[in-house]
């Protein structure tokens, strides 16, 4: 009988531990990691928060053809593009976009589990943006 209050006690205490840890990390807690319509992210960029990172994640060749306005490029089919990743601010918020969403939401989701404060992603990526009727920088 010891024994098993033992375990149950060694089981609960683990499950509260895990439970604790869960956005414990600064700034998880209030993290804002969001899909937003092309719509929304226009808004957002009309009155961008302070030091928002435009992040497009498709290739160079892609980002030639056609970007969002001051965007900064990162290759997410790079070698090294977790690393490249892994050091950016995570406290300044980001607007993240790719082509179609695919890329963006993978790269959504690692920047969720590296602790990044704020995440903006467009959904439908830059076809959706020009399907909205809305301007890139071209070439």
């Amino acid at each position: 009988m010891r024994r098993r209050l033992w375990a149950v006690g060694l089981v609960t205490t683990l499950i509260l531990a895990a439970l604790a840890g869960c956005g414990g990390e600064s700034g998880t807690s209030t993290a804002t990691i969001e899909t937003i319509s092309p719509a929304e992210a226009v808004e957002l960029l009309d009155d961008p928060p302070p030091g928002l990172v435009v992040l497009d994640v498709r290739t160079p060749g892609e980002f030639a053809g056609g970007h969002l306005a001051d965007a900064v490029n990162l290759d997410y089919q790079a070698a090294g593009f977790a690393d490249e990743l892994g050091a950016l601010d995570r406290e300044v918020p980001y607007l993240l976009y790719c082509r179609t969403g695919n890329r963006s939401a993978q790269v959504r989701e690692m920047m969720r589990d590296l602790g990044f404060a704020s995440v903006h992603e467009i959904g439908g990526g830059i076809v959706a943006w020009t399907e909205a009727g809305l301007a890139v920088v071209a070439p």
